[in-house]
Formats: structure tokens, sequence, C-alpha cells
């Protein structure tokens, strides 16, 4: 069983609870996502494995999930960039925000979510059981395929995208 860490909308823990169980009831849980950038300012995304326990099939950030007990949001970025990816890179913490949103199987969302940023050049290496497919995509490009087709992406990546946007370009000047 894997549980999630409960915490106030400070980010203060207040204990666990198993992982499908917080997401039947929606209590708030923090959580991470982490969205790499290669040098030619591209985002690489992954589409979620068809068999994930919720959102499977969408196309979403580089990698997210939720820190275990005593591990920092950081160190749980890193190894699951590692699980789903393939590959390792230098993290920054750009921001964190709050959601709770109403998913498909029954499932809520809600969640204290830190973001970070990295930079990767090289092919990832996915895990097929928790990425169907990835590729590298222009800002530019992405934000006219949300417009165009939001159900075809996650709602946390939907509600941070634009800050993460942000945070990368001032990263970058």
């Amino acid at each position: 069983m894997e549980y999630v860490v409960l915490v106030d909308e400070e980010d203060n823990a207040l204990g666990t609870m198993e992982k499908m169980e917080a997401h039947e009831k929606g209590v708030l849980h923090r959580a991470f996502s982490v969205f790499t950038f290669n040098s030619q300012g591209e985002l690489m995304l992954q589409r979620r494995a068809l068999s994930k326990y919720h959102s499977g099939g969408l196309w979403t950030n580089t990698c997210c999930s939720h820190p275990r007990q005593g591990e920092s949001a950081k160190e749980a970025a890193h190894r699951r960039l590692l699980e789903e990816m393939g590959f390792d890179c230098e993290l920054t913490k750009a921001f964190h925000f709050i959601y709770k949103k109403e998913l498909d199987k029954g499932l809520i969302e809600h969640e204290l979510d830190h973001v970070f940023i990295g930079r990767f050049d090289g092919e990832p290496k996915i895990n097929p059981e928790e990425v169907a497919e990835y590729k590298f995509v222009s800002v530019d490009e992405l934000v006219k395929d949300i417009e165009e087709s939001p159900e075809q992406y996650t709602e946390w990546f939907k509600i941070c995208l634009k800050e993460t946007l942000r945070h990368q370009m001032e990263a970058d000047l």
C-alpha cells in the first residue's frame, strides 16, 4: 500500500493516509510536479499510462507524484524522475499551489503541489507501467493545443502551467 502525507494549507504534516482513500475522500495531501525543459525551451510532456488509477492516457508535465513520509518534495521529485522517466537532473523549486478537482473514476485530487523546474536534453527511458509515451513540445504549440483540446490534459497541469512558464522565463533571463 502507498501512503500520502496529509497536510494543512501551510504544508504542515498532519499524518498519513492510504493513497486511494485520500483520493476517494478528497483530503488535502502533499504532492509535487516536475517540469523539464530542453535547451531549446521545449517542455517534456508525458502521456500517463492507460492503467494509472486516474487520468490515464492524458498528457501532463514531465513527472508528478507524492512524497513519502519523511521524504522532502525535492527528494521525491528526483526519485520519481528516475522511476518514471529513467533520468535525473538538477531541479529548482519554483512555487507551490493548492487545488481541488474531481477526476475520473470518482476520485478527487486535493493537493498542495510543489512545482520544480529542471533542464534535460537527453533521451528518457520511460517506465511503461507509468508512462505511455513522451514528447518535447514548444510552449506556443502546447498553449494552442490546450485551448483546442483541454480534455487531453490533466487538471493539475492546466492549473499550474501558466505560473510555471512565468518562473521558467524568469530563470532564463
